[in-house]
């Protein structure tokens, strides 16, 4: 679990917990020697047309911003507050409010400056918990944006600060976040997790609900990679009680929602993560200044819509996550944004635009993978997709993989690796078992049923496949179950049960064209036209048996020239002799030759 993951893939910048004092202060004057320079050039980046840069215009930018931090209007508090800060020193609780309100419109590198001029601040003062606390987000968002670096540099700075601080402290309790993170980042998820109970343990006896709120979800987040799923999303959901009572601090909120909505991705829990989802957006609807929330809603929203068949809708809310991503610079948001686009132009089979959206994503930082691999898939050049693939799958950590392993399998059955397809296989019915959520359920079954097929082992492929479609139809997944339906027509057709293929394929194009997935439809009318038998009544498959039957070669060497089981070719060969009413190869080669099957 990386931090970006951890957080939702979204570097959040909680604000301060001020204490009453704080809180009440709100002087003017700071203890630094300088202005805060905002990331350079500070002066004329913020100086408004026509006003002047006087003492008494950065009181009224100051009060102003004050105003509108208290009002949630972060926009308008980013501004004014940026524009007092170019003029004279901020405070350091003035320092805490640009931070938040810096944040929450998605710039988080001027953000983390902001809390390390506020660290300094409070540092000057002597105010040595407070500087800490500063410290805990200037870890926080530089770990939860991929800096570990730094961000485990700031880690020690706060929690050196706090060694002869009170054991209940909570910016003690706070400190251990950021540490727990960073663990997680260096693969020691036991480790994070037992740093996430020590936080709960001073979060319950400070009563501190911000510290409570990221423990439990920080602990929550841990379980599951260790394999305890039920317990990891109780943990969850009883943090998310906190947020949706509006009981932490604003910038916290958004988040935990996206954390929060990870996580049900990453468990393939569509049922929490469309709640969740609805939630985060009735709360970026009363935050509309949240740039970054707001675009990482849109996107949740969009892949949401995708797998309910909703792409008109899905791609409507990609576009808008993009133009709102375009307000935070470079946000990373953009390229998951980007990538969902590119998932919906494959689908139905605008290839150019889906390729230029996934090279954009790429260049803003998402992996364009698994799509683009099954996209080169689409387009028919396997080589391609199966080199893409294997890397992909090799470079994957494990927590990701139930999401990459079925992209694999069917590129591995059409390059006819189907050892590899079988492990891989195996592996994701192992993450399905584990997980338990249906919607995973539904796709290991989906890939296994599907490579039986390929294995010629038509009546288990049968029933894995109507198990899938049963699932997909319980999570309303139209185009999974869609294109269920096609390999069911296969099996059925490979059984002899022609009315049975001709009833799937009719159902199969009903939802293909509704859906507009131009690819799929191709796909199925090769599958609808009816193919002449071979000599016999063999299947496809038998007959390229016989064939290197016919050539002399043993059962092992078929089994690996086809890259099936030495078994399966035991089976075909069994069945080759019934239907055929031979008893000998010596006899089945002789059919072969006069049959023209050699």
């Amino acid at each position: 679990m990386s931090g970006d993951e951890w957080a939702g893939a979204v570097p959040t910048a909680p604000s301060p917990r001020m204490s009453t004092p704080a809180k009440e202060k709100l002087s003017s004057s700071g203890a630094g020697t300088h202005g805060w320079p905002f990331g350079g050039n500070a002066v004329s980046d913020v100086r408004r047309p026509g006003r002047k840069n006087t003492p008494a215009a950065r009181v009224d930018d100051l009060e102003r911003g004050r105003q509108a931090f208290a009002r949630r209007e972060w926009r308008a508090a980013f501004e004014h507050m940026r524009a007092a800060s170019s003029q004279a020193p901020l405070s350091a609780e003035d320092l805490e409010r640009l931070a938040t309100a810096t944040s929450l419109v998605g710039r988080d590198d001027d953000s983390a400056e902001a809390w390390a001029r506020a660290h300094q601040e409070f540092l000057n003062r002597g105010e040595t918990e407070h500087a800490a606390r500063c410290a805990f987000w200037v870890a926080f968002i530089l770990l939860t944006s991929g800096k570990a670096a730094r961000g485990g540099g700031w880690v020690s700075r706060g929690r050196r600060l706090l060694e002869d601080a009170p054991v209940t402290a909570a910016v003690r309790g706070l400190m251990l976040i950021p540490a727990g993170i960073q663990l997680v980042i260096e693969g020691d998820i036991q480790g994070a997790h037992d740093l996430f109970i020590q936080a709960c343990e001073i979060g319950d006896a400070c009563r501190d609900p911000d510290l409570m709120t990221l423990a439990r979800h920080g602990r929550g987040r841990a379980l599951i990679r260790l394999g305890k799923t039920a317990e990891g999303v109780m943990l969850l959901d009883e943090s998310m009680v906190a947020v949706t009572a509006d009981e932490v601090t604003p910038s916290l909120i958004g988040g935990v929602y996206c954390s929060v909505i990870a996580a049900c991705r990453e468990i393939f829990d569509l049922r929490r993560a469309r709640e969740w989802t609805v939630a985060l957006n009735d709360w970026c609807a009363a935050q509309p200044d949240a740039v970054q929330y707001r675009g990482y809603c849109l996107v949740h929203r969009a892949e949401m819509l995708q797998i309910n068949g909703a792409w008109p809708d899905a791609m409507h809310e990609a576009e808008r996550a993009c133009e709102k991503l375009d307000e935070a610079p470079a946000h990373r948001a953009a390229g998951e944004a980007l990538y969902q686009q590119g998932e919906l132009h494959r689908l139905r089979g605008d290839f150019a635009r889906a390729e230029d959206a996934y090279r954009q994503a790429s260049q803003l930082g998402r992996e364009p993978q698994p799509g683009l691999a099954q996209m080169r898939l689409a387009q028919g050049q396997i080589d391609l997709a199966s080199a893409a693939i294997r890397n992909v799958l090799n470079e994957t950590q494990r927590h990701i993989l139930p999401r990459v392993l079925p992209a694999y399998i069917e590129i591995m059955i059409a390059a006819r690796d189907l050892p590899a397809a079988r492990a891989a296989a195996e592996d994701l019915a192992g993450f399905a078992a584990r997980i338990d959520a249906p919607f995973l359920h539904a796709i290991a079954a989906h890939a296994n049923g599907a490579l039986l097929l390929a294995e010629q082992d038509d009546r288990r492929a049968l029933t894995e496949l109507r198990r899938a479609w049963s699932l997909y139809r319980a999570v309303d997944a139209p185009y999974e179950a869609a294109r269920v339906r096609t390999l069911v027509a296969v099996a059925c057709r490979s059984l002899g049960d022609e009315d049975g293929a001709d009833m799937e394929i009719d159902a199969a194009r009903q939802i293909f064209t509704q859906l507009g997935a131009a690819p799929e439809l191709t796909q199925l009318e090769r599958f609808a036209r009816r193919p002449s038998s071979p000599a016999g009544g063999l299947s496809a498959r038998e007959a390229e048996v016989l064939r290197l039957v016919a050539t002399g070669k043993t059962n092992r060497a078929i089994a690996d020239a086809l890259h099936i089981s030495e078994k399966t070719v035991a089976r075909h060969v069994s069945n080759i002799f019934v239907k055929l009413n031979l008893s000998t190869r010596a006899a089945a080669t002789a059919y072969a030759f006069e049959n023209n099957l050699q």
